[in-house]
């Protein structure tokens, strides 16, 4: 048995799962790229591949995560899975979602590659299902990590394997998508993904800025924390730089270097301090 998991705390945490229920024994693998966001077009061919790469490394540059381009590898992840199906033909894969187009788009781009293993590969998607949490609350989560261990034993009832219907409607879905390739994508509901303009963000970015100077590791980490529908720290950031680029954001220190390295507020909110000192002197 193989889990697959779309999120790098979801890795412990079904480690954590696979201690309770020894039948889930198996090793757990993460498919690391975000398809939820940048470009997908001809994402199977090697120059719709290299263009996603292109832009993941521009994004990247200046960030704390600056080298990881060169060990997100979700091809060789399919291959590596598909050598292990064929060299045991008792293998099964186990792929979890959330109610996320994070974890959606994951499936999307994973699954069409699995279709001649149909009968192997089991899906389980916590949709609209309720759940307890630590307080003994029911609730309905939105990603994995928001479950307690305990609960993914009741989960497990929901595996099922994904039917030749789905591995011949959902390519097709995805498909139109990666023709599309918007930049940003939403889920509206079930596996339903909606084409999103690559301002989707920039909204929740700007409700985080005020008239006062702020350091921008401060607004990424409110906006992170505050935003409903969840996307990646760098792809915030990038959003942000270009929020200053275009004028709206105003920035204090050297863009171009760390995240910490400078300041951000409100466009026209506020006299600069240049200004104010031309005013005095005036």
């Amino acid at each position: 048995m193989i889990h697959i998991v779309f999120n790098e705390s979801e890795v412990a945490l079904m480690q954590q799962v696979i201690t309770l229920d020894e039948t889930l024994a198996g090793d757990v693998v993460q498919i690391k790229d975000d398809y939820a966001v940048g470009p997908i077009q001809a994402i199977y061919e090697a120059e719709g591949y290299q263009l996603r790469r292109d832009w993941w490394k521009q994004l990247l540059e200046n960030s704390p995560y600056a080298e990881q381009t060169d060990i997100v590898d979700d091809k060789l992840t399919v291959h590596n899975l598909k050598k292990r199906l064929d060299e045991n033909p008792e293998e099964h894969i186990w792929l979890w979602m959330g109610q996320n187009q994070h974890d959606v788009c994951g499936y999307y781009w994973l699954m069409p590659q699995f279709k001649e293993y149909q009968g192997r590969i089991m899906v389980l998607y916590m949709n609209n299902l309720p759940f307890i949490n630590e307080k003994g609350q029911i609730f309905y989560p939105s990603w994995l990590h928001e479950i307690q261990p305990s609960e993914f034993l009741k989960a497990k009832k929901l595996c099922r394997p994904i039917t030749l219907s789905e591995f011949e409607v959902d390519p097709d879905e995805w498909k139109k998508l990666t023709e599309d390739n918007a930049i940003v994508r939403s889920l509206e509901g079930g596996k339903k993904i909606a084409n999103q303009p690559e301002t989707f963000y920039d909204a929740e970015i700007l409700k985080n800025i005020t008239a006062e100077w702020q350091k921008s590791w401060r607004v990424l980490s409110n906006t992170l924390n505050r935003m409903k529908i969840k996307t990646g720290d760098v792809f915030i950031m990038w959003r942000l730089k270009t929020l200053i680029a275009e004028g709206k954001v105003e920035a204090n220190g050297d863009v171009n270097k760390g995240w910490k390295d400078f300041d951000v507020k409100l466009a026209g909110t506020a006299k600069t301090e240049a200004a104010a000192s031309a005013e005095i002197a005036g």
